[in-house]
């Protein structure tokens, strides 16, 4: 059999689907798909053994890797030393070009928690890569606005979709291609030779690893796309997001996995306290209180971050920090203060706590971002001389998840609804990346939001005014909030009121809410290739 694309046709598609490109990925597909099947089920092994009751612990197989002081990742590019502040955004036109003109020293273009994976988004966001690496990207606004590369943009990295999820638009011998592999694959394919050409490289982030296996994939993957497109073993570099607790486990077996490849790790924190929730499921050491509650200084997530800098400088490798996801308010200089102010502190304990850089999600932010790095590394590329030899965390450092004082109040299990739905509305609707109370959301988000909802109901967490939040607690405060939320006439809320209640009613924990909501995206281009 071959490989088949089942997606509507697009307007000048057949420039990033070419022949020679859908070989290629049949090729990659075919390659590795076993491999990334039998690593998911250990996956779901994994998570039943820690639902069983079975403790998080450092691996003992790999004890060896991390004593050893000596081994290094490869030599950072030159154009990677720098990364102070990264500015991330979906793969789209308008954003990507405001982000590379950002002032930045890096832009992520997304294809994973902040672009809803639309058959049009996913082909315009190859489309839109290939013209900024060639700086042919243009905008030209409705109000005759037009948005060009500027001389000295930011440089790329590419966030693929993760491991999980599937690209049902092409078909490989049947069955869907993993999306990993089409994003990443067309990506190099198309820009690779070119990214080298220019005096870079093509650079990557790698969301939602679970083990240093998922990494040997990926370095399986690196090593066959540059051996298939004939440029230098060690071309490609990729940073991968510490977004999983079963990741944090693994740090140094996954930067060791990637060494050729790696370039750093990154604290992916809105996705690291999901996974936290999902790991221990109904029987968590306790529920997680309200996400306002859930800062950085918590003990647990204090030893997370404080274990990816060690581990990072001990490697010879970048430290990247989180997120600031706030938008800056055109009309309210209070909220405006007040939310600068918490971006700055969240910075500053950042940058003294060892990080080389950090994330922001608008270009406003990117000059306070700068100003706070700038002041602890002044004309230092990075800090990676800051070894971090005070840190000695230990498993139940990571796996105590407990907040002492933490609440679940009214206020909070309303406001995760209300992001819940929101977000899931835009997402249904072709945008993954939803301006919701003054911050820029994505799919981590909606997944804290919506897990920490059915937790809180499976484990009969009673808020503080002492009702229990079970179904019909629930039910009721959904109503109010969605009837609370403004109705547009192309609006999706219902199908995302529909979609909350089966992730918080279930009595299964599903694994990903892309999951179930990929179904309702758009038609299953399967089902009309197979009836046809």
């Amino acid at each position: 059999m071959s490989i088949e694309v089942v997606g509507p046709g697009l307007a000048h598609a057949d420039e990033i689907l070419t022949p020679e490109a859908l070989a290629f990925l049949a090729e990659l597909e075919r390659g590795f798909r076993d491999e990334r099947l039998a690593l998911l089920a250990r996956r779901e092994t994994r998570l039943a053994e820690i639902l069983a009751g079975a403790r998080f612990e450092f691996p003992s197989g790999t004890a060896s890797i991390r004593a050893d002081g000596a081994w290094r990742v490869a030599d950072t590019p030159h154009d990677l030393l720098d990364r102070r502040v990264e500015i991330t955004g979906p793969a789209e036109p308008k954003m990507m070009i405001n982000a590379l003109n950002s002032g930045a020293r890096c832009f992520m273009a997304d294809l994973e928690d902040s672009l809803s994976p639309t058959w049009a988004n996913v082909i315009g966001a190859q489309q839109a890569l290939r013209a900024a690496v060639r700086s042919t990207l243009a905008f030209d606004s409705p109000e005759g606005r037009a948005y060009r590369i500027s001389g000295d943009p930011a440089v790329l990295l590419v966030r693929p979709r993760g491991w999980h999820l599937q690209e049902r638009h092409v078909l490989v011998d049947g069955a869907a291609m993993s999306a990993s592999l089409f994003d990443a694959g067309l990506y190099l394919f198309h820009n690779a030779v070119e990214r080298l050409a220019r005096g870079t490289g093509p650079y990557f982030y790698l969301p939602k690893l679970e083990s240093h296996l998922e990494a040997r994939l990926w370095n399986g993957v690196f090593a066959w796309t540059q051996d298939a497109l004939g440029i230098p073993r060690g071309s490609v570099r990729a940073t991968v997001l510490i977004e999983t607790i079963h990741a944090a486990f693994e740090m140094d077996e996954i930067l060791w996995e990637l060494r050729e490849h790696a370039s750093g790790l990154n604290a992916g924190r809105w996705d690291y306290l999901f996974s936290c929730i999902k790991a221990f499921g109904s029987h968590p050491p306790a529920p997680l209180p309200d996400r306002a509650e859930l800062t950085m200084t918590v003990p647990f997530m204090r030893a997370y971050t404080d274990l990816l800098v060690r581990t990072c400088h001990r490697r010879g490798a970048h430290a990247i920090g989180g997120m600031a996801a706030f938008i800056p308010s055109r009309r309210d200089a209070e909220v405006n203060a007040t939310a600068m102010a918490r971006v700055r502190e969240d910075k500053q304990r950042e940058s003294r706590d060892g990080f080389d850089g950090t994330w922001v999600a608008h270009p406003d932010l990117v000059p306070l971002a700068t100003e706070v790095f700038d002041a602890v590394l002044g004309g230092a590329p990075n800090q990676r001389h800051c070894r971090r030899d005070d840190v000695n965390v230990v498993a139940s450092d990571l796996s105590d998840i407990r907040v002492a004082g933490g609440r679940a109040t009214v206020a909070g299990a309303a406001l995760n609804i209300s992001v819940a739905l929101q977000y899931l509305d835009a997402w249904l609707g072709g945008n993954g990346a939803a301006a919701i109370n003054n911050l820029m959301e994505d799919a981590a988000t909606a997944e804290i939001a919506r897990s920490q909802l059915w937790q809180w109901r499976v484990t009969g967490v009673r808020l503080e005014d002492g009702a229990l939040f079970d179904r019909s607690r629930y039910d009721a405060l959904r109503a109010e909030v969605l009837a609370s939320i403004p109705r547009r006439a192309d609006d999706r809320l219902d199908e995302a009121a529909a979609l909350l209640d089966g992730l918080v009613l279930r009595d299964t924990f599903t694994p990903f809410l892309t999951l179930d909501a990929y179904e309702r995206l758009e038609p299953d281009p399967r089902e009309d290739h197979h009836a046809g």
